[in-house]
């Protein structure tokens, strides 16, 4: 499979997130429950999410990830109990598109590690996935995640 990996600028993006440590067993779990809670905050503001619900992972220990859970919102809106007001800060990203169940994103981190380097860019280390598509509605191999390295 060959990736389309591109460099864009972005400007900040207000979310709303829960902050987790997790392994990568208990992930599926802590992310639906992360979900359910910010959307249910949401409706009680009456937001809507502004984009599709993300995962940004600060490591890569598969048994102590450590991870925000959450969406994008068209606001700064105050947080509740766990769910914190966060952001996706400006700057310059790499990112890659993987069609495909989630546990075989391996070959898109590849492609992207690559592109990056090859770029005279440096990654800073963390890694955004947004789940464009509904894993309850769609089947594995037509899920779409877009796999985003925040650049230095």
């Amino acid at each position: 499979m060959s990736y389309q990996c591109e460099l864009k600028e972005q400007a900040v993006q207000p979310t709303l997130i829960v902050r987790a440590t997790t392994s990568v067993q208990e992930l599926p779990r802590v992310l639906g429950q992360a979900y359910g809670a910010i959307a249910q905050y949401l409706g009680q503001v009456g937001e809507q999410p502004a984009g599709p619900p993300f995962v940004l992972y600060h490591n890569m220990d598969m048994q102590a990830l450590d991870i925000e859970v959450g969406f994008v919102v068209a606001r700064h809106l105050p947080g509740k109990g766990e769910i914190q007001s966060g952001e996706i800060p400006a700057g310059k990203f790499a990112s890659v598109l993987h069609t495909g169940p989630y546990d075989q994103c391996g070959p898109a981190y590849a492609a992207l590690t690559q592109f990056v380097q090859g770029s005279g860019h440096a990654a800073t280390g963390a890694s955004y996935e947004f789940y464009l598509n509904d894993p309850q509605q769609t089947p594995p191999q037509e899920l779409q995640t877009l796999i985003v390295f925040p650049l230095k």
